[in-house]
This record gives structure tokens, sequence and C-alpha cells, in this order.
């Protein structure tokens, strides 16, 4: 039974996690950004089958390069959505479609795993699934946090990421009468 409520939770927070992120989202300044990762990091360590008993070494070995592919996975996410500033200093994001294709590069590499694990004979539960999942999120939210807070402008003007703003000071007084801009992927 907890195999089928891991692939429904899994289902259900990837879906949600999709759809949110393809439309433009405020960044909150909250510091509950690694909540959700959590519950599903406790949810996927709760059940006792995400190593296989015959194969432990190989079930290891086959996780690791699945968190691995989660790290990959976030941090190419977080890196591929946009951040920009608006006048009012609120910081917003939006994935982008280099965003997707990372979600689908993932999915591709995760797939593969699960191939080889099954050619080999290993036993591979959900909670290794909803684990890296986390993981995913954990990271994507940790990078945004870390992006946003360089956007966001708290010792000047607010602009967007990937402006210049240093060098000589003829650019960094363009730069603070500049308007806030969508930054360009």
């Amino acid at each position: 039974m907890p195999g089928l409520v891991n692939a429904l939770v899994i289902v259900a927070v990837a879906a949600l996690v999709i759809t949110r992120q393809f439309a433009a989202r405020r960044i909150d300044d909250d510091r509950r950004w690694w909540l959700l990762p959590a519950i599903l990091t406790v949810m996927a360590v709760r059940s006792p089958g995400i190593l296989d008993a015959q194969h432990r070494a190989a079930s290891a070995s086959l996780l690791a390069a699945e968190l691995l592919i989660a790290v990959a996975t976030g941090a190419g996410w977080a890196w591929t959505t946009r951040i920009w500033v608006e006048a009012d200093g609120a910081v917003w994001s939006r994935t982008t479609r280099a965003g997707a294709a990372v979600w689908a590069g993932g999915i591709a590499l995760r797939l593969s795993l699960f191939g080889l694990g099954t050619a080999l004979g290993i036993h591979q539960d959900s909670s290794a699934l909803l684990l890296a999942l986390a993981l995913t999120l954990l990271v994507r939210s940790g990078i945004l946090a870390l992006r946003a807070g360089t956007v966001s402008g708290a010792d000047g003007p607010a602009t967007a990421y990937g402006d210049r703003t240093a060098g000589w000071a003829w650019a960094a007084d363009a730069a603070a009468t500049r308007p806030a801009r969508k930054e360009r992927v």
C-alpha cells in the first residue's frame, strides 16, 4: 500500500509543481521553501524498501545515480527559470521552455535507470523516486532563493538578474535609473 500512496503523491506533487511553475509566480520572502521537500523526504525514508535487500550495493548505486540526476535536474531547472523584479520591488519567476527540456531530460534519465535496474533484477521502490523528487525541489528552491536574493537588491536599487551594475560609476548610475526588466534566458 505505501508504494501506491507514494506513486499517487509523486504524480500529484509533480503535476502541481510543474503546472504552477509555468505561470508567473511571486517569490516570497518566507523561509519555507524547504518545507515540501522535507515532507517528501520523510515520506520516502519511512518506507523500508528504499534499497533492495538482495542487491544492496547495486541498489545503493542506482539510488546514488538517481540522486545525482535529481541534483542536476533541480539545478538545471533553477538556472533556466526566468527571474525579474517588478516596479514595486517584488521578485517574480517563471519556468521557461528550457526548463521543460531539463524536466524531460531528467525524466528520460530516470526511466533509463529504472530500465537498467529492471534488467539487472534489482527491486526499485517508489521511495527512491520520491526522495529524488524531494531533492530536485530542494535544489531548485534553494538556487531560486539565492538568485532572488541577488535580484532583490537589498543594498541598492532592484535590478534584474544578470544586469551589469559593477564597473564604471556611470554604468552603475545608468543601472540605478533603468527600470527592471525580465531576464533573458
